[in-house]
């Protein structure tokens, strides 16, 4: 074991899943024999080491059980079978500010947050000035952190997990956090830490920080490590994995037969949000909807620079002049980054009838950078000369862009560069 940070053995987690609560109930209260669950996977049977001074990456689609295998590492969940061993003290960077209390100081979270991880306070306060230069919040530090604004929160919290000093650094996509500035700070730590030869273990749908850091790279699909290896052959199988994410029989299928499989349920095969924002008078309903990568596969995830469609269908209860169909794309804070609809792309779309139902696609290549965002959707117009709203669904479903190759800000301008020596 000294040659090795973490070992992970036949790692299993099972969950139970329930049709109904008062399934769970009676199982709970033994008042029934008969099996009322069905068992998902999150994990199943794990294997992989990091040694010490190594940084590995963890890649995988969303649900792969990356965040999972990292939870289980850090002892935040208990796997169902197997085991994990650890040598050396580890900061996690996970759910930043997760341990937080609001109503404390932010000086009081550094310490309370410090004592958590089994240092005392004569350790913190060496630290705290490193802390408080990283933060880079001013005099909000003396103040509780429910008044802090989200950007502020994220940056104390980050300091005070990367400055704590571990031997085993954990990170969960935490290191896009704040403005461009504050990033450049991170991935600068980030950097420190791999000269000082401590060990790292990271998840990230940033394929060019994958690249660029890892020493090795372990590549999760629906709880199960399909392979590990050097960072670019992960990352060429991953896409490969991202291009056929449907069943074999499913993706193999003529395109006759896909179109067939597609005037289903389009959304069926989607990650949906349970929690959708949904509203509208009820003059026209988005019955089904749908995201597809260039094969015309229907995904979350799109790879970024490569075309993909967004695609919704209306059903329309009585007569509308005009709909007006649009999607909106937001990052993860609610900050709408890009969208169109049919009125703005100058789309006559004429006026319904009854039970009409209109398809609408858009079409257009990814340039977001890597990383998580939300699709909204919506069916609007004038309706007696007011804007009214005939249906809308807010953050209906996830879109995880896969990049190798990020640049500064949101979204990435292209751009040909020369370079020469005169």
């Amino acid at each position: 074991m000294e040659n090795y940070a973490i070992r992970v053995k036949d790692v299993t987690k099972v969950y139970r899943l329930y049709d109904k609560p008062i399934d769970r109930l009676k199982e709970s209260l033994g008042i029934s024999r008969k099996k009322r669950y069905k068992e998902h996977y999150a994990l199943n049977h794990v294997n992989f080491d990091v040694r010490r001074g190594e940084t590995v990456g963890i890649i995988g689609t969303n649900g792969s059980g990356k965040s999972t295998i990292l939870k289980i590492i850090t002892g935040v969940l208990n796997p169902s079978g197997g085991q994990v061993e650890i040598n050396g003290r580890i900061s996690a960077l996970l759910e930043l500010g997760a341990g937080f209390n609001m109503e404390y100081t932010g000086i009081e979270n550094i310490y309370l947050n410090g004592t958590m991880i089994g240092f005392s306070r004569e350790e913190i306060d060496a630290k705290l000035e490193d802390i408080l230069s990283f933060a880079d919040i001013g005099d909000f530090v003396y103040q509780p952190v429910k008044t802090y604004s989200s950007g502020m929160f994220v940056r104390l919290a980050f300091a005070v997990a990367i400055n704590i000093d571990p031997e085993i650094l954990i990170v969960d996509e935490a290191l896009s956090v704040g403005d461009v500035f504050f990033q450049t700070k991170c991935y600068h730590k980030f950097e420190e830490f791999k000269d000082m030869g401590k060990t790292i273990l990271f998840v990230s749908h940033d394929l060019s920080s994958i690249s660029k850091y890892c020493d090795r790279v372990v590549l999760l699909n629906k709880g199960n490590k399909l392979a590990e290896g050097q960072p670019k052959e992960m990352i060429d199988m991953y896409k490969k994995v991202l291009v056929n994410q449907l069943e074999p029989q499913e993706s193999q299928e003529e395109p006759a037969a896909r179109q067939t499989q597609e005037r289903k349920e389009m959304k069926s095969f989607l990650t949906v949000n349970p929690d959708t924002l949904e509203y509208g008078n009820g003059l026209a309903y988005i019955v089904d909807f749908g995201i597809f990568d260039k094969s015309g596969t229907i995904t979350n995830s799109i790879i970024k620079g490569e075309k993909f469609r967004i695609c919704m269908r209306v059903r329309f209860e009585g007569s509308v002049q005009e709909p007006i169909m649009a999607f909106t794309i937001k990052d993860k804070q609610g900050t709408e980054l890009t969208g169109t609809n049919t009125f703005l792309e100058k789309i006559d779309t004429g006026t319904t009838a009854q039970g009409s139902l209109y398809e609408v696609e858009f079409s257009q290549k990814m340039n977001l950078q890597g990383g998580e965002y939300l699709l909204s959707l919506g069916c609007t117009g004038y309706h007696d000369g007011d804007f009214t709203v005939y249906h809308r669904l807010y953050d209906v479903c996830s879109i995880t862009v896969i990049s190798d190759k990020n640049t500064v800000g949101v979204y990435d301008m292209n751009s040909v560069v020369v370079c020469e020596r005169i």
